[in-house]
C-alpha cells in the first residue's frame, strides 16, 4: 500500500467527518449551548428581581414596624392622658365631697351650738327666776319671764 494513497484517503475521510460535524453536530451543540446560556441569563435576572423584591419587602416591613411602634406610642400616650384625667376627676370629686361633708358638719355644729344656747338660755332663765324669787321672795310667773328673756335675747 502506498502511503500517499493512504494519506489522501485519510484526509478525505477527515474532511468528510469535519463537514458532517459542521453540518449536523455543530448546530445541535450550538443550540444546546445557546439554550443553556439563555436559561442561565434568565436565572440571573430572576435572582436579581427576587433580590430587589426581598429588599423592597424588607423596607416595607421596616416601615410597617415603624408605623406600628408610632401607633403604639400614641395609644400609650392617650391611655396615660386618660388615666391622668380620671385621677384628676377623682381628686375633684373627692374634694367636692369633702367640701360637702365639711359644710354638713359645720351646719350640724351650728345646730348643736344653737341647741346649746337655747338650753343655756332656758337654764339661765330658770336660774334667774329662781334667784329673783329668792331675792324677792315672791313667786314670778315663768311664762311672762320666758317672754321677757326671749325679747332680750332677740335684742342682743
Amino acid at each position: 500500500m502506498n502511503i500517499n494513497l493512504t494519506l489522501i484517503g485519510q484526509s478525505i475521510t477527515f474532511l468528510a467527518f469535519v463537514w458532517f460535524c459542521w453540518k449536523y453536530v455543530w448546530p445541535a451543540l450550538l443550540g444546546v449551548m445557546q439554550e443553556r446560556e439563555q436559561k442561565i441569563a434568565t436565572g440571573l435576572q430572576e435572582a436579581e428581581r427576587a433580590e430587589k423584591d426581598l429588599e423592597l419587602a424588607q423596607r416595607k416591613a421596616a416601615e410597617q414596624l415603624k408605623e406600628a411602634k408610632a401607633q403604639a406610642a400614641e395609644i400609650i400616650e392617650g391611655a396615660n392622658k386618660r388615666a391622668n384625667q380620671i385621677v384628676d376627676e377623682a381628686k375633684e370629686a373627692a374634694r367636692s365631697e369633702g367640701d360637702r361633708l365639711k359644710a354638713a358638719a359645720q351646719a350640724e355644729i351650728e345646730q348643736e351650738v344653737n341647741r346649746a344656747k337655747e338650753q343655756l338660755r332656758s337654764r339661765v332663765a330658770a336660774l334667774s327666776v329662781a334667784g329673783a324669787e329668792k331675792i324677792l321672795s315672791v313667786n314670778i310667773d315663768a311664762k311672762v319671764h320666758d317672754d321677757m328673756i326671749e325679747k332680750l335675747a332677740a335684742e342682743l
